[in-house]
């Protein structure tokens, strides 16, 4: 730190973040020159609880990690367990409704983070508008799931329940009169001046940060990199229906507004066709009723409103998984604050870390091990490193001999 530098912390607790993090600034006058990102502050240890839970437990387990990210979670496990079982007979139902869950959670995800965006600079009108129009889907939720959150619904082989078919013109009504109220949010955001001044040309990451730094979802697709895993990797249903990805170029807030936007109108219509997919498959099956989990070892994703959400489940024929890890989007898109804060002001900044829509609690990992009873420290920040470095060398060893 250099004589001119003074150090303006961000949190732990800080209106502007929803979950306790710290950031400290080393500014020089209002500019910040550097960021250092000290994390630790979440961290709850579910890759290790998982492996001493049956799969069923582990999936109302992950649900937990974000309330708002409470599908996309489940999602990416089911997907990577089925994987490692080698298990492709899901029923088209099934699929149908994942995709619909995954597509609702990723409306009210946006307009949640639309509302707090607009509540951020002071443009609290968007934010009543955002959080007004939310209310209807997660009133889909519970009318489909039965709760507005943690939804309890996805299992490996299929889902728990089934959406009534005499459910689905009232979920259409629904969608039918969200949709004017999207454009009409859109149009508030779009031409509105004083939102343009707050957010255009504000933290910019260009498609080569983006690539240095593997940002994910909205985050690099408001940087004009059209990458989305339901896209590039199709599962569930995604590659049965049409949707098309969105982008922007100009890679700063205003773009990842836009896209998330825009995102939504997608959303509607990747729901209403799943719909009618439903009822041209009327009391089909939801599950195939596995009875047991191969060995193996499977990958799963699922593109989550923040971008992709990634697990690896290692089975080894028994009810619970031998070892659970968990990648969130946050991960990767927070890092990208050391190009996107650098040289921008002190009152920007804030708004600049909420832009890729953090999830503290997706990304929080162990930082030191200590003994409990003595509250000497054991490990180190960097011995983990280590330590999953030689692991991580050592499963590759393994798959290459395999190769052979």
């Amino acid at each position: 730190m250099s004589n001119k530098e003074v150090v303006v912390p961000i949190g732990p607790y800080h209106p502007l973040q929803e979950e306790p993090e710290f950031f400290k600034l080393y500014c020089d006058g209002e500019v910040v020159k550097r960021v250092v990102w000290e994390a630790g502050y979440n961290h709850r240890g579910h890759e290790k609880i998982s492996e001493g839970k049956s799969f069923d437990q582990s999936l109302f387990l992950v649900e937990r990690i974000c309330g708002i990210c409470s599908c996309s979670h489940p999602f990416a496990m089911v997907n990577a367990v089925e994987d490692a079982g080698n298990i492709t007979n899901i029923p088209v139902r099934a699929k149908y409704i994942r995709t619909i869950l995954g597509e609702l959670e990723r409306i009210h995800s946006h307009l949640l983070w639309v509302g707090l965006a607009g509540h951020f600079i002071g443009y609290n009108t968007v934010f009543m508008w955002a959080w007004k129009y939310r209310e209807p889907i997660l009133d889909i939720f519970e009318m489909t799931c039965g709760n507005r959150n943690h939804y309890g619904m996805f299992k490996v082989g299929g889902v728990r329940r089934d959406i009534e078919n005499d459910d689905i013109p009232e979920i259409l009504k629904v969608l039918d009169k969200l949709k004017p109220k999207l454009n009409l949010l859109i149009g508030a955001v779009m031409d509105d001046p004083v939102i343009h001044s707050r957010t255009k040309g504000i933290g910019i990451l260009t498609k080569e940060d983006i690539r240095e730094f593997h940002a994910l979802g909205p985050t690099a697709r408001a940087s004009g990199i059209p990458i989305d895993v339901r896209k590039d990797d199709p599962y569930a249903a995604y590659n049965m229906v049409k949707w098309k990805v969105i982008t922007a170029e100009e890679g700063d807030v205003f773009a990842k507004a836009a896209v998330r936007l825009l995102e939504m109108i997608e959303s509607v219509s990747i729901i209403e066709q799943c719909l009618n997919g439903l009822q041209k498959t009327k009391n089909g099956p939801i599950d195939i009723k596995l009875k047991e989990v191969p060995a193996g070892e499977g990958v799963g994703h699922h593109e989550a409103p923040r971008g992709e959400v990634f697990h690896f489940v290692k089975t080894n024929g028994t009810n619970s998984p031998e070892r659970h890890k968990i990648r969130a989007p946050s991960l990767m898109n927070i890092p990208t604050f050391r190009r996107s804060c650098t040289n921008q002001t002190i009152s920007d900044v804030a708004l600049i870390l909420a832009a890729v829509d953090p999830c503290y609690c997706c990304t929080e990992r162990l930082l030191s091990v200590y003994d409990w009873e003595s509250g000497k420290r054991e490990w180190t920040f960097n011995d983990l490193v280590k330590l999953s470095h030689e692991k991580t060398r050592k499963i590759m060893k393994r798959l290459k001999k395999q190769d052979v």
